[in-house]
């Protein structure tokens, strides 16, 4: 049996990684912000937590609500896409400080009060996009987004050298999934998608620490 962290979990990939984690009977710890969103995780078994990755106070609260836990693994999943644009649009500053606040800046806030939390070698994921590469890159469609994926896969490579030897940190692009951001048209459902990465964190090795992968395994350039 795992003992799991799912930072960001009342719908869509969240949601799903709880389901399929307690349906394998791991035990789950798993954050959301509204009542709503604990009383979903709360009915599928998993302790649930309140936690806005956007406020300082929430994040600082985290450290004493993990107090003694011991993660095999941890899903920093919260993210919002903010305004969909293509071509150069200039977003405004609150759409900004929403999307990089919860992107970026909220990771930065609890990667270190997840450090006292993770077992030997525990899998720390981040759930990023392939629209935060930079190689890979062949529109500017939603270009606030692929910036604030790609600042957080700078803040991997970074949590990945801290944790060298202690955990493997790693990148994932969970596909284009049939959720509320990805939309109905998009190429697999959210089963598809979490089934892979659990798959992929379970067989993770040491080589693998600080690296970019798809939902199905394979590396991604940067």
């Amino acid at each position: 049996m795992k003992h799991v962290l799912i930072i960001g979990a009342s719908r869509g990939l969240g949601l799903e990684f709880v389901r399929q984690y307690r349906e394998a009977g791991d035990r789950v710890v798993a954050t959301a912000r509204s009542d709503e969103g604990l009383a979903a995780l709360q009915a599928l078994g998993a302790k649930a937590l309140r936690l806005d990755v956007a406020s300082v106070a929430s994040c600082a609260g985290l450290a004493w609500q993990i107090d003694g836990e011991a993660f095999d693994e941890v899903v920093l999943n919260a993210g919002v896409f903010g305004a969909r644009t293509d071509g150069l649009v200039t977003p405004s500053e609150a759409v900004f400080d929403e999307v990089m606040h919860t992107n970026v800046l909220g990771p930065m806030r609890l990667l270190p009060q997840l450090m006292d939390s993770l077992a030997p070698q525990a899998r720390v994921a981040m759930i990023s996009s392939i629209m935060g590469s930079l190689a890979l890159r062949e529109n500017s469609h939603g270009w606030l987004y692929r910036a604030s994926k790609a600042a957080l896969n700078s803040v991997m490579r970074d949590a990945a050298l801290e944790l060298a030897g202690r955990a493997i940190c790693v990148s994932l692009h969970p596909g284009w999934v049939r959720t509320d951001m990805g939309g109905a048209g998009a190429d697999i459902d959210p089963a598809t998608s979490i089934g892979g990465m659990r798959a992929l964190l379970a067989r993770l090795q040491p080589s693998d620490n600080g690296g970019f992968f798809n939902f199905d395994g394979q590396p991604l350039a940067w």
